[in-house]
């Protein structure tokens, strides 16, 4: 699809990081948006930054009904072009000892704020036989990192879903991309920096959202499977999907030890 102006977008937990530079982006297209998050006064104020006239819609992603009536409050305004569940939590450290709240809530986030959007969104997109998903997920989909093993479990579940649903959408005019993120500068991992792992190498040193706000929109306009970012995430899934201990080594020889501890 071409994203151009009147289009209609819905983009969730648009308020910082990736959210907010797609948001910027898509508004810079001339998109109208609908931006939907728990960050009410945040919101209000994005939508004032941004060029053209936006929606905004306080909303939990893992509470169902309040999913369900954001998305139709933005549908019944003018339509549905394109949605993307961009929401998310991650919390780090070893799972060993890391409160089992912490996982529920990446839970809830992360893959059912995924189903509760795309369960909302995706009877409006069939009716009219067009329209655009998205989904967020990340490059530890892939391959799953020590420290993150819950975060990586919520991150797979996006993909296994979306890449099934890509191939259940065929023929209806509805389609679909994946986006896997690497690290990207963003406060996404900040509430745990003192924590952090040794093999990260996110924080503003990292890859630009911009960048990668940029990629997205080049992939939703060419209908790709897919978007890796940056594409080191593409070259780690590829060589994991042959042979995770070869990507172990790799991953031992750029990130050291810490990425993956345990030999075979």
């Amino acid at each position: 699809m071409r994203i151009e102006p009147g289009t209609r977008a819905l983009v969730t937990g648009p308020s910082r990081g990736i959210g907010r530079a797609l948001a910027v982006a898509l508004a810079g297209r001339g998109a109208v948006l609908g931006l939907a998050s728990r960050s009410g006064d945040e919101l209000v104020a994005l939508a004032a930054e941004l060029p053209g006239d936006h929606q905004v819609l306080p909303c939990d992603v893992g509470e169902r009904v309040q999913v369900a009536a954001a998305v139709e409050t933005f549908a019944r305004a003018g339509g549905l072009d394109l949605v993307v569940a961009n929401a998310g939590v991650a919390h780090y450290g070893p799972f060993h000892g890391m409160p089992v709240a912490k996982v529920e809530q990446m839970t809830r986030v992360n893959w059912l704020g995924t189903v509760h959007l795309v369960e909302a969104a995706l009877p409006h997109m069939l009716a009219r036989g067009s329209g655009h998903l998205v989904v967020v997920s990340s490059g530890s989909a892939w391959r799953g990192f020590p420290s993150a093993a819950a975060y990586g479990a919520t991150k797979a579940a996006q993909r296994a879903f979306a890449e099934g649903l890509r191939h259940e959408l065929t023929g209806t005019g509805v389609s679909l991309t994946t986006v896997f993120p690497g690290e990207i500068a963003s406060s996404l991992h900040d509430h745990d920096a003192p924590i952090m792992p040794a093999w990260y190498r996110g924080g503003p040193d990292a890859a630009p959202a911009a960048d990668l706000a940029a990629a997205i929109v080049r992939g939703i306009e060419r209908d790709l499977a897919a978007v890796y970012f940056p594409r080191s995430v593409r070259l780690l899934a590829a060589v994991h999907g042959v042979s995770p201990r070869a990507a172990d080594a790799l991953l031992r020889r750029l990130r050291g030890p810490t990425a993956a501890p345990r030999r075979p």
